[in-house]
């Protein structure tokens, strides 16, 4: 069976790497913690305010559970 996470991280200005990897930590947590043994994709998509500037990223993991 196929099942979906997702996964929110807000991105602040000159911030970003630190945070980009904290959201790479959570999800690779999430996966060892669930024992994941095949993951199927990973997606990202950014967010965005009124202004069109990016604000935060959507991060979607497919993976085969039990």
């Amino acid at each position: 069976m196929f099942k979906v996470k997702t996964f929110g991280m807000e991105l602040r200005p000159m911030r970003t790497m630190k945070e980009l990897q904290e959201l790479d930590e959570m999800v690779n947590q999430f996966l060892a913690s669930e024992q994941v043994q095949e993951v199927v994709s990973v997606a990202d998509m950014p967010t965005t305010d009124d202004t069109g500037e990016t604000i935060g990223i959507i991060r979607v993991v497919c993976y085969k559970g039990r």
